[in-house]
């Protein structure tokens, strides 16, 4: 008799009852619209500040139809990760992506716990594999991989064991860790003893950026002597081969470490060509069917990870209905009520569900698994797959290597997603520096990137997406969300390819509001709250006074629902304004400067920093405050924050005269200054404090002449 949970479906989706939200979103809709109604006929009587008024609330009229049609249908996943093993189904081999660029700004102790969470996963170890791409060409990264590798061989087994959920050593230990334990003396004993040897690993990679690395750079350490960053050949080193095929339990997925080639004259599309690398490298030394990527600072928290994913790759009923499973980003650490509103914990929480119900959110960069093949930009379900695999084709599509050729067509003549994972590794490391080396982007397969330099092969727009959110973290992240396809009568469509057809999908409006999102909301950003608070004399209050008060009501019972306090509400409204004004408006400038060819967009790494080991910094007082430097980013917000404290200055000193066709200023223009100078009081803060929490004097000279300029050029307009 067959199994019956063989038969039941590995995930559903469930639709989400959103009637009062929906009903809101509708009123809002229908206020804004009558409110640019009463501006068009009013338009003979107001000047040239109706006209900005009226363009300002046009464009936010316009980024609400966005946003409700993009949150209208929000859907939500359970997955079921027990029926996958239930199935006893041959689980399928994963390859697994680290990506890191700078031992500097990025500490190798982070990419050593984000390697230690992967290695540590509730899967077959035999069945994973983890590539570690080193940018920054470091020995020191290198050295610390390697001293982790011999930790993992403790690590992995104490963690299921004892069926260690959060599997990071610095969170492990840096919690109550043992308060949900079994406090039996083995455990103490084995605790103890994990917490002196990870420390043991910390003090030695310490050491070695001290510079205790083997100066002289022999045996393994030998490639790296005389490296320059930006010039030198292909690095491909295993670090731990697991040759115990079958025996899942007690021992370490393999480790290999990459650091491609780099020469001056040769573009490396920074991450994009990383993963180009890995992507390759990987396909010749392990060609798991599916891939996971995420970032050196990113850790995983849930150890069935894997599982969870499987569940919509594995149970849809075709390869071609998911392309990729998308695990949105949760953020550890986190201070409390969010005061710089970078949480995401609402957008996820809402736009990201409602995007699901369309076509479903993009590619985030990290946290997500794709499907190899179509990654490789075919599909075996195509018809004319047989003829697509010949060696002739393959060669123009994956390059020179024999042995990528090879692993890429058993990839695409797969039907199920179960190919195994070689072993002897060390016999594809030849094969693996040719692949790595940067002249094959230009011959073989660029994956994540076009000839522009732009990523590609991850979206399509004949595709649909779905998103799932788990009930507890994975990767401190929350959600999964899958490429699917729109038209399943449309056989001609292939995934992964990018299409310009069928441009009449709901995938277009839903998206642009996600991809467009600095452009469209910075454009109105920086004139909207002057042209309200300081041009505008409006004799029909109501209308605008409805919706300031209705969004607003409605935005903090958003974050009430998603289990956030009404401060954290503020400190989000209040950033999302200071962040249209500064980093999307230039984000707006360097993206046209750029189409016209004046300057170049340059990546730079951030810095990060390892948390404290309570993970608290409330002994700190300076927590949440602003700093500030010379860069010119902060010029806009401190330009609208002394428009509108003159505004204020000039109403209550009575200093203003009668606008013309108007009745002058009003309590109304007082209540939205007042709102302007509350979001931005950070920055007038700053203007009376001190070293990097005070705005350089240089910026508020430079801010005042621009205020001063807008300040007589509505004087000019207002009285004609």
């Amino acid at each position: 008799m067959a199994n019956p949970s063989s038969s039941l479906p590995l995930y559903e989706r469930v639709t989400r009852k959103n009637t009062i939200a929906r009903a809101i979103e509708l009123g809002i809709l229908s206020l804004l619209l009558c409110l640019l109604a009463y501006r068009i006929l009013s338009f003979q009587d107001h000047g040239f500040s109706w006209l900005l008024a009226f363009l300002c609330e046009s464009w936010f009229a316009f980024i609400w139809v966005l946003t409700v049609s993009s949150k209208w249908n929000q859907v939500e996943y359970q997955t079921y990760p027990q029926r996958v093993l239930q199935r006893k189904l041959e689980l399928p081999p994963v390859d697994m992506f680290v990506t890191t660029a700078d031992p500097v700004l990025e500490p190798p102790i982070l990419t050593v716990n984000t390697v230690l969470s992967l290695l540590a996963l509730d899967y077959p170890a035999d069945k994973l594999a983890c590539y570690v791409s080193d940018d920054g060409g470091s020995p020191l990264t290198f050295y610390s991989l390697v001293e982790a590798s011999k930790f993992a061989k403790l690590w992995v087994p104490f963690c299921k064991k004892y069926s260690i959920q959060v599997r990071a050593p610095f969170r492990y230990f840096s919690g109550e860790s043992m308060s949900s334990q079994d406090i039996s003396p083995l455990f103490q004993q084995d605790w103890k003893k994990m917490k002196d040897e990870y420390e043991q690993l910390c003090q030695k990679i310490e050491d070695a950026a001290k510079g205790s690395i083997p100066c002289e750079l022999t045996g393994e350490f030998a490639d790296f002597k005389n490296i320059q960053r930006r010039n030198h050949a292909s690095i491909v080193k295993v670090i731990w081969e697991n040759k115990e095929a079958g025996n899942a339990n007690g021992v370490v997925p393999h480790l290999v470490y990459i650091s491609r080639e780099k020469r001056p004259k040769h573009p490396h599309h920074f991450k994009a060509g990383a993963m180009n690398v890995l992507t390759r490298v990987s396909g010749v030394m392990t060609n798991a069917p599916f891939m996971l990527n995420v970032d050196c600072d990113m850790y995983v928290n849930n150890s069935q990870i894997v599982l969870h994913a499987l569940c919509l790759l594995m149970g849809m009923k075709s390869d071609k209905d998911c392309a990729f499973v998308q695990f949105p980003q949760h953020f550890y650490d986190g201070l409390k009520d969010h005061p710089f509103g970078n949480q995401l914990v609402v957008l996820i929480e809402y736009l990201g569900r409602g995007l699901a119900g369309i076509q479903g959110p993009f590619y985030g960069g990290t946290g997500c698994f794709h499907r190899r093949k179509v990654i490789y930009g075919l599909s075996p379900f195509d018809e004319e797959i047989s003829g697509k695999l010949s060696d002739e084709n393959l060669q123009k599509t994956f390059g020179s290597s024999m042995e990528f050729i090879k692993s890429a067509a058993q990839i695409l003549s797969e039907s199920k997603s179960t190919s195994s994972s070689p072993h002897n590794l060390l016999s594809f490391v030849e094969a693996a520096n040719q692949i790595a080396a940067c002249v094959y982007e230009y011959d073989g397969l660029d994956l994540w990137i076009d000839d522009r330099g732009r990523p590609h092969r991850t979206h399509n727009p004949g595709k649909r997406l779905e998103i799932d959110q788990l009930h507890t973290d994975a990767a401190r992240v929350s959600g999964l969300r899958a490429l699917r396809r729109a038209c399943d009568d449309d056989p001609a469509e292939k995934v992964g390819h990018r299409a310009s057809r069928n441009p009449g999908r709901p995938k277009k409006p839903a998206h642009f509001d996600t991809t467009r999102e600095a452009p469209v909301q910075a454009m109105p950003g920086l004139p909207v709250d002057p042209a309200v608070g300081l041009a505008v004399g409006e004799p029909a209050p109501s209308i605008p006074v409805a919706i300031f008060i209705t969004y607003n009501l409605y935005t903090l019972f958003e974050y009430l629902q998603a289990g956030l306090s009404a401060r954290a509400w503020w400190n989000n409204q209040r950033m999302w304004r200071i962040t249209a004004m500064t980093a999307w408006l230039f984000g707006v400038f360097s993206v046209i400067l750029k189409l016209l060819g004046l300057s170049e967009t340059v990546f730079e790494v951030t810095q990060k920093e390892q948390p404290s080991t309570n993970g608290s910094d409330d002994g700190n007082a300076d927590v949440g405050r602003f700093t500030f430097n010379e860069s010119p980013i902060f010029i806009p917000a401190t330009t609208v924050l002394l428009v509108n404290l003159t505004a204020l200055v000039i109403a209550i000193l009575g200093f203003w005269p009668a606008a013309r066709g108007g009745d002058g200023w009003g309590i109304g223009e007082m209540i939205f200054s007042s709102c302007v100078v509350l979001c931005l009081w950070a920055f007038l803060k700053g203007l009376f404090g001190k070293g990097k929490y005070g705005i350089p004097l240089a910026t508020v000279y430079k801010s005042g002449a621009l205020a001063l300029l807008f300040v007589n050029l509505s004087r000019w307009t207002s009285m004609g």
